[in-house]
């Protein structure tokens, strides 16, 4: 199987693809190139993400945006480097954090629908609001003009695009990135703002390769995400008008649909980062000794687990 999967229409993941990683529980892949294992099951995809005998930083097929020590991002990294990094950035994405963000986010996301509402039918979901509000949030939060989203967002889909760009091409969007938030990082020494970029700057211990790589990872992976699963889901609301109507008649449903959408949901993404076995272990009662892709953030098993939880078609 070549992974990333083949892109196709609509929302559910194609069924015969659905079964052969129901199948098994470590698929064999061709992934950047290179023989892998998909790891389909939720325990197991546990045992990757924690267990300090498989590491995320050891991987080096594919394009990464991390070509040093010192530049592997966040999601790229191990303890306890990884856990230094993170420890000096979750102050700010904590749920108390969120929820005092609300109001901000709200009123973006009114005035967003606002205007696709003022200007009438037909609306592109996508380009007016999918990708401008969780891009528009992440900028607030970094500090970064909006009006630089016209420049970011060809880089962005050319680092996330998974194989589909010339290598030329992502080399390129790769540099522009990283000289772009170098040069906000510079800028944050003599002009401080109230923004996270600025918060790293002056109050952690990170250096500034390690906040530039931070703050491009935030933008792409944050803004990436929410915009596909926005879109997502109003493309399957719209297949289903009768869950839509049920929404509408009773809002109190529309926390626990927006929790189950975020289990199925497929993101038709690349899956977690890929991880090398470091030690003799068993995966499955099996060794593992290709690298491993844990599909955690695809959804297609781990979070779709009968063993787990109800078929998501059960549960709407």
């Amino acid at each position: 199987m070549d992974f990333p999967l083949p892109h196709r229409p609509g929302v559910p993941l194609d069924a015969g693809h659905l079964r052969r990683l129901r199948a098994r529980p470590l698929v064999p892949a061709a992934v950047a190139g290179r023989e892998a294992r998909l790891v389909t099951r939720h325990a197991d995809v546990r045992t990757v993400l924690s267990d300090a005998r498989f590491s995320r930083a050891a991987w080096h097929g594919g394009t990464l945006f991390a070509r040093t020590p010192a530049s592997l991002a966040l999601a790229t990294s191990d303890p306890p480097t990884h856990t230094r990094r993170r420890r000096a950035v979750q102050a700010r994405f904590t749920a108390r954090r969120a929820q005092a963000d609300r109001p901000r986010m709200a009123a973006l996301a009114g005035r967003l629908l606002d205007g696709m509402a003022a200007d009438g039918p037909p609306a592109d979901l996508l380009a007016r609001f999918a990708t401008p509000f969780p891009y528009t949030v992440i900028c607030g939060v970094l500090g970064v003009p909006t009006g630089d989203l016209g420049l970011l967002l060809p880089w962005v889909s050319a680092m996330m695009s998974a194989g589909h760009h010339p290598d030329t091409e992502v080399k390129a969007a790769h540099e522009g990135m990283r000289g772009y938030f170098a040069e906000q990082v510079a800028a944050r020494r003599t002009l401080p703002g109230d923004d996270l970029l600025t918060e790293l700057v002056h109050r952690s211990d990170l250096s500034a390769e390690e906040i530039t790589v931070f703050g491009s990872g935030l933008l792409m992976a944050g803004g990436e995400t929410t915009s596909n699963f926005l879109a997502m889901c109003v493309l399957d609301l719209a297949s289903r008008p009768e869950l839509a109507a049920r929404l509408r008649a009773d809002p109190s449903l529309i926390p626990p649909a927006v929790e189950e959408y975020l289990r199925w949901v497929w993101f038709a993404g690349t899956g977690g980062h890929p991880h090398v076995v470091l030690a003799d272990t068993e995966l499955a009662r099996t060794p593992p000794t290709p690298p491993l892709l844990p599909l955690s953030r695809c959804r297609p098993r781990g979070h779709r687990s009968s063993r787990r939880s109800p078929p998501p078609h059960q549960n709407t």
